[in-house]
């Protein structure tokens, strides 16, 4: 009758046990999987280094993310989490604790993007990285020649040296990091077109395509222009023309040009005049994109040695001066339009 007593006591134990063993494993299965209290525009989770799994769940506690830590330190424990990696990480609505320690586990942090388009100059870019959000802001002190002796560039000007597009980047990475890994895509974007090049070009060397290309870039209007552009400022310089190109003028200017071209500025000596200087200037005036650069090295032919802007966002070219003139009295003078010239200046 005893025996018969404790092996009932027992196995109500053991049933009272299983019961609530499952009760406890359903309740963390409902736990881990039920969405976090995230809003619909979502959360950003900033972990700071050596941020440790008690301070975090605690964090999320204080954020109303959520309810309780202890599932989150029961869950992170079973998986076997113990490095949280550092960054900023972005929690979106129906975000679970199962996702969220994936994503702490793993360091899918948020990434940013930053965006340079073709044409800018060094200082433009300077000016978007300085207000760019969780960037570190290394280079604000930075010359011009700081930044080139920095990333290794032997020009003490490393205008040029940079590819424009939009990179990627998280929490914490510097200015002069984008402006490395850029500089590294112009290089690499060099080495391989450079070869290819049109055979016979006017270029001492590859730095010189990529001096043109730039005075193609700021040119350019119509993107199916480019190569014509090219082909006009290749021609001059075989001819040992003047380039007489205004970009150049303004470049050299800097602070000085207020926007508004004059003679006394195409007048003024500059190493960037390239109205009075023959041959190209001595380094780019903006970052070019590889359509310019390809420009630049597979120029259209042609004899056309002029152009003017029509007004439309498009040129028209000449192959004479007279030809040339009567095209600046038709789309610029009569309509009085202000665009750059690309003229020979009057004497």
């Amino acid at each position: 009758m005893l025996r018969k007593i404790i092996i009932m006591s027992l196995s109500a134990v053991i049933a009272v046990v299983v019961v609530a063993t499952l009760l406890i494993l359903s309740w963390y299965q409902e736990v881990i999987s039920q969405p976090l209290l995230v809003a619909e525009d979502g959360y950003e989770l900033k972990v700071e280094g050596g941020m440790g799994l008690n301070l975090l769940a605690g964090h999320l506690v204080d954020q109303g993310i959520i309810a309780s830590a202890l599932p989150l330190k029961i869950y992170a424990r079973l998986s076997g989490f113990d490095d949280i990696k550092a960054g900023d990480y972005l929690l979106s609505k129906g975000e679970t604790l199962v996702s969220l320690v994936d994503k702490l586990t793993r360091g899918a942090v948020r990434q940013y993007t930053v965006t340079f388009p073709e044409g800018w100059t060094l200082a433009q870019w300077r000016l978007v990285l300085a207000e760019t959000s969780n960037l570190q802001q290394t280079i604000t002190e930075y010359s011009a020649a700081d930044i080139a002796n920095s990333l290794s560039i032997e020009n003490a000007n490393p205008e040029g040296w940079f590819a424009p597009d939009t990179y990627m980047y998280r929490s914490g990475d510097s200015d002069l990091s984008i402006l490395n890994r850029a500089h590294q895509a112009m290089v690499d974007m060099l080495a391989e077109s450079w070869p290819a090049r049109q055979k016979d070009l006017p270029y001492e060397s590859p730095y010189q395509a990529l001096v043109m290309a730039s005075i193609i870039e700021k040119e350019t209007g119509a993107a199916e222009e480019r190569s014509q552009i090219a082909g006009v400022f290749v021609r001059r310089l075989e001819k040992g023309m003047l380039l007489q190109t205004d970009p150049t003028v303004i470049y050299g200017l800097g602070a000085a040009f207020r926007g508004d071209l004059t003679r006394q500025h195409l007048r003024r000596p500059s190493p960037y005049n390239t109205y009075m200087n023959r041959g190209l200037p001595p380094t780019p005036i903006a970052n070019s994109g590889a359509e310019a650069l390809h420009a630049a090295l597979h120029p259209a032919p042609g004899k056309a040695l002029y152009f003017v802007a029509r007004g439309d966002g498009r040129h028209y070219f000449s192959a004479t001066l007279d030809e040339h003139n009567k095209a600046v009295r038709k789309y610029q003078v009569n309509k009085r339009t202000k665009t750059y010239r690309s003229t020979p200046l009057a004497k």
